[in-house]
């Protein structure tokens, strides 16, 4: 996984186990990789990991049953995406907006390209959608 400079290693984790659980990869009830083992398979200290899984758990994405290990939440995938809409809407978006403004894309163009990437979705990834 390629880190970016300008957020916290953690919270990038966080986006990487809340888009496994989106797509389908983990489900809910079911067992995540532990600490150690995400820690090894993204090359991290297994500390930000456990931040991350914390970070997840107060947030009700994932939860923890002592001395097994952590599981996706039963409302998990719901939890993710009403914190990544919320994110979206109150940052993400109006930096699109301002982009497409600036550079005179319209709505139609945005309609069309977004027909295609959900069609292209779908052939892709059915669970997703």
């Amino acid at each position: 996984m390629e880190f970016k400079n300008n957020e916290a290693i953690y919270l990038q984790i966080a986006a990487y186990v809340s888009e496994h659980i989106l797509v389908g990869k983990w489900l809910p009830d079911q067992k995540i990789p532990s600490v150690r083992d995400l820690a090894i398979e993204l090359q991290v200290n297994p500390n930000t990991v456990m931040r991350t899984y914390e970070h997840l758990q107060n947030r009700e994405v994932i939860y923890n049953k002592r001395g097994i290990g952590f599981f996706v939440a039963p409302e998990g995938v719901a939890k993710v995406k009403e914190q990544r809409r919320e994110r979206f809407l109150q940052q993400e978006m109006p930096e699109f907006f301002r982009t497409i403004f600036l550079l005179g894309i319209g709505l139609e163009e945005l309609q069309e390209r977004y027909q295609q990437f959900t069609k292209e979705q779908t052939e892709t990834n059915p669970k997703t959608v």
